[in-house]
């Protein structure tokens, strides 16, 4: 009997890590279109002294696109930068049951957006909602966390 205990402390414990990641954005994403539904990349979610940010480390494209594009349409010192290894998500900060503040860049029409974040479906789901002004005035993604 008490060796069944500790196996399931032991099991317990183990679990705990993968228990915790689910409270937080942090780990590895699958953006999925709002508009096709298709997936369009996998984006890294870090903390940095409790500040978000995302970069993007796939691309799903098809197979006579450039695998390895370039922002053309941004701005100042990310214009012509590739898209693959580009901070797109920034100083996001957790607020509640939510994380605020920050900005996402829309690499398609080199766009900067304020942005929040909001985990759903018990950690397994973000839902990812740039918008302009107020956030009544955006659009949301779901973005499904991966393994």
């Amino acid at each position: 009997m008490r060796t069944s205990i500790l196996a399931a402390c032991a099991a317990a414990v183990l679990a705990l890590p993968s228990a915790w990641a689910q409270d937080t954005p942090v780990g590895l994403w699958k953006n999925i279109d709002d508009q096709t539904g298709q997936p369009k990349a996998l984006i890294r979610i870090s903390d940095n002294n409790g500040v978000l940010e995302g970069r993007i480390e796939k691309l799903f494209r098809p197979t006579n696109e450039d695998q390895n594009p370039k922002c053309v349409k941004c701005e100042g010192q990310l214009k012509d930068q590739p898209i693959i290894g580009m901070t797109i998500l920034n100083n996001l900060r957790k607020d509640g049951n939510e994380y605020n503040g920050g900005t996402i860049l829309d690499p398609g029409n080199g766009k900067t957006y304020k942005s929040k974040l909001k985990l759903v479906d018990g950690g397994k789901k973000l839902d990812v909602r740039g918008y302009i002004g107020m956030p009544m005035l955006g659009r949301t993604q779901t973005w499904v966390r991966q393994e």
